[in-house]
């Protein structure tokens, strides 16, 4: 099984969700999508984090979103 590229540890921030092997909270890129920046300001602005890992992040995060729309809608 690959490893996620999120990390929740206690010791780091608080064990806000943060990209393995920095101390870059996950939320900091949502808040720069939604705010309409491109991710290449965010990489620009936050070197420690891989294009790789921020796309990889976005696409688990998208699968989870379409896997509980598709839970929620034959539950209905």
């Amino acid at each position: 099984m690959k490893k996620s590229v999120v990390c929740i540890d206690p010791d780091i921030l608080g064990g806000i969700p943060c990209f393995r092997g920095t101390r870059v909270p996950v939320q900091t890129l949502l808040d720069y999508l939604e705010a309409g920046d491109p991710l290449d300001e965010f990489l620009e602005d936050f070197p420690t984090v891989t294009r790789t890992a921020a796309i990889t992040f976005l696409d688990e995060g998208a699968r989870l979103a379409v896997n509980a729309a598709l839970s929620h809608e034959s539950a209905a």
